[in-house]
């Protein structure tokens, strides 16, 4: 009997789907307007003085935080929401991986050689990598702890496997 593990949708599909064009555009919009302010109330005189450096710095600032925020907010959610919708699967002697746009990796459990959490995490939840194939042949899906239920898929695959979880 294939058990099936998946990972809740806390968003809709359509925000999964296009998040990042939403968030780059309302940054582009708030640079756009943040320059429409400046010509529209900047006075603009040619030489350097102390006005032309806060107008300088507001300047950076504005594009820092046009181009940092969407950034931020972009590499944080696919951190955390990046996988919702989609689902792993060990049925028989396969493991198959689908994500919610029906792409799907597929390989047998025989093959996998290590399950391990990544040493060190840059965009959390942690991933646990399943490793799998020889050589030329390696293939890895990973998996995070919100995948509903992970403690129990990953023990269930190492038992399946014989190979131990090195988790943190």
């Amino acid at each position: 009997m294939p058990e099936v593990f998946q990972y809740p949708m806390t968003y809709p599909a359509l925000w999964l789907d296009y998040y990042y064009l939403v968030t780059w555009i309302l940054g582009m919009l708030f640079l756009g307007l943040g320059w429409a302010v400046f010509f529209r109330y900047g006075k603009f005189t040619y030489g350097v003085d102390l006005g032309c450096f806060w107008k300088t710095a507001v300047l950076i600032l504005l594009t820092t935080a046009s181009l940092g925020g969407p950034s931020y907010y972009n590499t944080r959610f696919v951190g955390e929401h990046g996988q919702d919708g989609d689902a792993v699967k060990i049925s028989g002697d396969k493991l198959l991986y689908l994500d919610r746009k029906g792409n799907q990796k597929q390989f047998d459990l025989k093959d996998v050689t290590a399950i391990y959490q990544e040493p060190i995490t840059y965009n959390p939840p942690p991933k646990i990598f399943i490793v799998a194939g020889k050589a030329a042949n390696k293939d890895s899906i990973f998996v995070t702890r919100n995948l509903q239920d992970y403690r129990r898929f990953i023990s269930d695959l190492s038992t399946r496997t014989g190979v131990d979880a090195k988790l943190k």
